[in-house]
Order: structure tokens, then sequence, then C-alpha cells
């Protein structure tokens, strides 16, 4: 799941980064790699990035309010709430 959260950061990131271009040089990035504007490639590009923009409102709700790009301060958090119930 931590490698799938990378993937979908990345792929929402780029799509922040092309509209961002569209907006304010109107220079569509994905278009211009994919070499058209309505090719498949673009297509299949653009769909990615909605689904990784969609996994990123879900995972979280998956993993109990935080996505996890294991880092240690969840780890950190977690051990803590198990010292707490112990005690």
């Amino acid at each position: 799941m931590i490698i799938a959260n990378y993937i979908a950061y990345v792929l929402t990131l780029l799509g922040a980064l092309n509209w961002g271009l569209v907006g304010i040089f109107n220079f569509n990035l994905v278009g211009w790699i994919c070499m058209g504007y309505r090719n498949g490639w673009a297509i299949a590009i653009y769909v990615l990035i909605a689904l990784a923009a969609i996994w990123l409102i879900i995972s979280p709700i998956l993993s109990r309010g935080m996505l996890d790009l294991g880092c240690k301060y969840k780890q950190e958090v977690k051990s803590e709430k198990r010292n707490e119930k112990t005690a």
C-alpha cells in the first residue's frame, strides 16, 4: 500500500503541475509528452491521474486517518498508543 501511495502522490503532482502550466502559460505538458491532446496515450495518463487522486482520497480512510508513506512518525504513534493501552 505504501508503494501505491507514492505512485498516486507522484501522479497527482504531475496532474497539478500540468494544470498549473495550462493555467499560467497555456501549455499542456501531458499533451506535449504524448504529442497530441486527445490521443490514446494522453487519455490514459489523464485517467491514471484521476484514479491516483481518487486513491489519495480513499487511502487515508482505509488506513484510519493517515496517508501511509512508511514514515517513522506513524510507527512511533502506533507504538505510543500500544504503550498507553498496556500501562
